[in-house]
């Protein structure tokens, strides 16, 4: 079975986040994989531990993201692709034209990524990826059994599991309960400097600068404004009731 990876590095979950002159501040920051792509890694490790086969994590972005994808290969996939071309950087649409490029003419059974990347929240590549290559995709899977080409698949679905069959070639999005990522050991670590890791370039990979411009544009990054504290109010029930009333009505104009 030869399953791809979509990998994304992003801040590590416990960093501080600095914002100066809307953008985030990336110095001294820590970056790994992102989370939900951890479970897509250890899946498709696990399926082929099963069932035989190739993992491929496949990663667009700047050089920085070979340390990631060397812990994936750390963890157990085969071989890596990282496009680090800057003119393959752009939004989802451009991300999921570049992904969808480097797959198309390998041969897949499977494509496994998170539901989401935790620094933008977007959940937008894997679909799109999917729509790109003409498969079918299932989203936010916590379960996911294969069978003579067919997947049984259970996601989350307000508060609900779904159970979702669907032939091989797809996509699938994982979500928190899938699995539990394993941690590379340092036999694992030294071993993965060797694995191979495929640089592209926009060149290698055939592609213009029209079909890879960006459809939306971020304007700026800001925090959220602190909360105002809590007010509490004084006198008797009487008193409190007025005094709510007119915060309502004549402060906050809210009734």
């Amino acid at each position: 079975m030869n399953i791809f990876v979509l990998l994304k590095q992003t801040f590590d979950t416990e960093e501080q986040v600095i914002i100066e002159n809307g953008k985030v501040v990336e110095d001294g920051v820590r970056f790994v994989i992102n989370p939900y792509d951890e479970y897509a890694v250890e899946e498709a490790i696990q399926l082929t531990e099963e069932y035989g086969g190739e993992v491929t994590v496949v990663s667009v972005g700047p050089g920085r993201v070979e340390e990631a994808l060397r812990t994936a290969l750390a963890m157990g996939a085969d071989k890596a692709v990282l496009v680090e071309d800057k003119a393959c950087f752009g939004d989802e649409y451009t991300t999921s034209k570049v992904l969808a490029t480097v797959i198309r003419n390998r041969p897949f059974d499977l494509i496994l990524c998170g539901q989401m990347a935790v620094d933008d929240g977007a959940a937008q590549v894997g679909t799109r990826v999917a729509e790109l290559l003409a498969i079918p995709h299932v989203a936010t899977a916590v379960d996911l059994e294969i069978r003579n080409g067919t997947a049984t698949i259970k996601r989350e679905s307000e508060g609900n599991i779904e159970i979702i069959e669907a032939n091989l070639p797809l996509l699938v999005t994982c979500q928190q309960g899938l699995n539990e990522p394993r941690y590379p050991s340092l036999p694992n670590k030294m071993k993965a400097k060797k694995k191979p890791l495929e640089r592209l370039t926009v060149t290698n990979l055939q592609m213009e600068g029209m079909e890879l411009a960006p459809k939306t544009e971020m304007l700026g990054v800001h925090m959220t404004p602190p909360k105002a504290p809590g007010r509490i109010l004084q006198g008797d029930v009487r008193e409190q009731v007025k005094e709510l009333a007119h915060l309502l009505h004549d402060e906050r104009r809210v009734v």
